[in-house]
């Protein structure tokens, strides 16, 4: 590793003092040098969501957010290139609102275990099931799926979403716990499909308990995608980004986040006098991602997100109403 590479990542490592040790600094400063510079041959920026490692997260990123956020700037954004460092359905979305610009997935494999809980074919039995009962779709979900849908909302709109229809009763997919949760809190009907986070479904109300007497003094926040029971616990629940408002407002001394352990890593950045409580879930999918893959896909520009014409039209329609009440 030459000096000059250190010198000129110097002001990166300045922002991750807290999460990398200066001897391991070295493995991560030629990457990151690297993508600095095909960022600004490519003309790319790095979208990142809030669950990746503080390396990819305060050190390459250009936007980073939750799933909303995320939505929002890649509608925004006039880069040529978006490299989208989250999982695929993301990468998606980013298309489906970029369609004239290339947007990268740095890993294909970058998946979402409630993106593979519904199909197309689950939705259109829905629909026959349930005829006339708007559909409301998670961004958690494959642009095919979000093709079949009335349309999206995301963790931290969806009551928003649900009650901006003027209807009675809606379906709610792909996500049960965010369904029931959203239906704890209006008078409108929300029949909700079976798919679960994988990180969010594993806490329970009884580790909440746990955390509480091991930390006096301990504030609780939940992810909406959390089972009803540790949402109810929760001294507060909400998106990612509602989270991080929360930290900021409130500057609690000790805290637990339920969500993707990473979250607690970035959040922590900005608040170096907060004890950050670790329970830590880790998503197999977004840690799929990482510098050495993003900086690949700039080399080689592959892995470019496809979406068939039809669905496009379909999906981006679902979206944009979504963006629209948010």
């Amino acid at each position: 590793m030459s000096s000059e590479v250190l010198d000129r990542v110097q002001p990166v490592y300045a922002r991750l003092r807290h999460a990398i040790p200066p001897l391991e600094w070295p493995v991560f400063a030629e990457d990151v040098d690297a993508i600095l510079r095909l960022k600004r041959e490519r003309d790319a920026v790095i979208l990142a969501h809030n669950y990746q490692t503080p390396e990819i997260f305060h050190g390459v990123a250009d936007i980073v957010g939750d799933s909303l956020a995320l939505a929002r700037e890649a509608a925004r954004t006039d880069a040529r290139v978006i490299v989208l460092a989250g999982v695929h359905f993301m990468a998606e979305t980013a298309k489906l609102l970029n369609p004239d610009r290339t947007v990268l997935i740095p890993d294909p494999a970058a998946g979402c275990s409630l993106a593979d809980s519904i199909t197309p074919a689950d939705m259109r039995l829905l629909r026959a099931r349930y005829p006339g009962v708007p559909i409301v779709t998670y961004v958690n979900t494959s642009a095919a799926v979000k093709a079949e849908s009335d349309i999206c909302c995301t963790s931290g709109n969806a009551r928003r979403v649900v009650e901006s229809l003027g209807v009675a009763r809606v379906l709610m997919v792909p996500d049960e716990y965010l369904a029931r949760n959203v239906a704890a809190t209006t008078d409108v009907e929300v029949i909700a499909w079976r798919g679960h986070c994988e990180v969010h479904e594993r806490f329970t109300a009884a580790e909440v308990a746990a955390l509480r007497e091991d930390h006096p003094g301990l504030v609780v926040l939940a992810h909406p995608e959390c089972p009803p029971d540790v949402v109810a616990v929760a001294d507060f629940a909400g998106s990612t980004a509602a989270m991080c408002d929360y930290v900021d407002a409130h500057r609690p001394a000790r805290v637990v986040l339920l969500t993707e352990c990473s979250m607690s890593d970035n959040v922590a950045a900005r608040h170096p006098d907060i004890d950050f409580v670790r329970p830590c879930n880790l998503c197999p999918h977004m840690k799929r991602i990482t510098l050495a893959n993003i900086r690949a896909a700039l080399e080689t520009m592959r892995h470019p997100v496809e979406i068939d014409p039809d669905i496009a039209v379909r999906a981006r329609r679902a979206v944009e109403r979504m963006l629209a009440v948010a």
